[in-house]
């Protein structure tokens, strides 16, 4: 989804607990025997009032087996980034962001191999067949509407080109984001081509409000209605909805006739190379791939499991299967994603001149 500025969280009533001060150096042996783990992630999983999906499972995780979790949430680009430029002195044992920047993370050579237990339920196209990560949450791409301020969702990407939604859409920063990137590759997807997207995009430039780093940032700015339309994902915007009711969900096609597409978002985990507590962070992505776990993404986190042989049947879950009845899923090509990456944000910058 991407995100919220990088930074640590602090400790408090309901929050994560925090390890204490970092490693200075990865792999040694003391860092490797400390009861404690970092994680850097994509934000979404967890909330601020502390019902999240990483609340809860961050605290089981150190109940069980005594290793705090110290958790730095940001974009999904800028997790990757912040790994490439602690290359020579790593900081965090396992990161989580939404593809194409999982992929990213493993083509700059920065993370280990490992295949979680349970990793073997999870489906082909949602692991990395080396073992360099996994998703451990499935997820979908999206659109959000103020639904006080709209009488419906809008149904195609040219419906947001009107004068109504001028200063009052805003999507986040495609390289940056998870999400952002998403719009890019949604429109690539739906219109036909890169060129063709761009030029939607440029049209649409009209009315966005402008670069946003952090997608979980627009949610709250839809449910007050100082935005009409911004982007999202299922998990984020469905968990949202709890403090945040003024929002929906949708999924515009590409023309009058075409039917609402999306495309699978998951959060992928993966074990940081030359980590500072890389037997920790084996255990944290196991327990992640547990039944148990699993079973919680949806009642506690509002996702879709990702291993195949667990089947939600929580409340969640059937209202998630509700807002996903009709939509045409396609899957991306996420090498070709991830190899022509720069060449889509470099497009993107000039047709809407950001």
């Amino acid at each position: 989804m991407p995100a919220h500025s990088l930074k640590p969280l602090a400790a408090g009533a309901g929050a994560l607990v925090l390890a204490g001060s970092l490693t200075a150096c990865g792999g040694s042996s003391a860092a490797s025997d400390a009861k404690e783990i970092t994680v850097y992630s994509a934000d979404g999983l967890k909330a601020d009032d502390g019902s999240g999906f990483y609340d809860k499972v961050f605290k089981d995780f150190t109940a069980k087996t005594g290793i705090k979790v110290k958790y730095v949430e940001g974009g999904s680009g800028e997790m990757v980034q912040r790994l490439a430029r602690e290359k020579s002195n790593t900081q965090a044992d396992v990161v989580v962001t939404l593809p194409p920047f999982i992929q990213q993370a493993d083509s700059k050579g920065l993370l280990d191999t490992y295949k979680p237990a349970g990793s073997d339920q999870v489906a082909a196209a949602d692991k990395d067949a080396g073992g360099k990560w996994t998703s451990v949450v499935n997820n979908y791409f999206c659109f959000i509407y103020n639904t006080k301020e709209l009488k419906q969702a809008p149904k195609t990407w040219d419906d947001l080109l009107g004068d109504r939604y001028k200063g009052k859409l805003q999507y986040s920063t495609p390289g940056v984001a998870g999400d952002g990137t998403a719009v890019v590759i949604k429109a690539i997807h739906d219109f036909g081509g890169l060129e063709p997207a761009m030029a939607y995009l440029k049209k649409l430039q009209t009315n966005n409000v402008g670069p946003s780093k952090s997608t979980g940032a627009l949610a709250p700015k839809v449910d007050k209605g100082e935005l009409v339309v911004a982007n999202g994902d299922v998990q984020m915007n469905y968990a949202d909805m709890k403090s945040m009711p003024n929002q929906g969900i949708f999924f515009p096609a590409a023309n009058a006739t075409g039917k609402p597409t999306s495309f699978a978002l998951p959060y992928a985990a993966g074990l940081v190379k030359d980590a500072p507590h890389t037997e920790n962070g084996k255990k944290l992505l196991d327990f992640l791939l547990t039944p148990e776990v699993q079973q919680e993404v949806s009642s506690v986190g509002g996702g879709f499991p990702a291993r195949t042989d667990v089947t939600a049947t929580d409340a969640n879950a059937a209202k998630l299967k509700g807002i996903m009845a009709g939509v045409e899923i396609f899957t991306p090509d996420w090498a070709t994603v991830n190899t022509d990456l720069t060449s889509y944000v470099d497009a993107w910058k000039k047709a809407t001149g950001s």
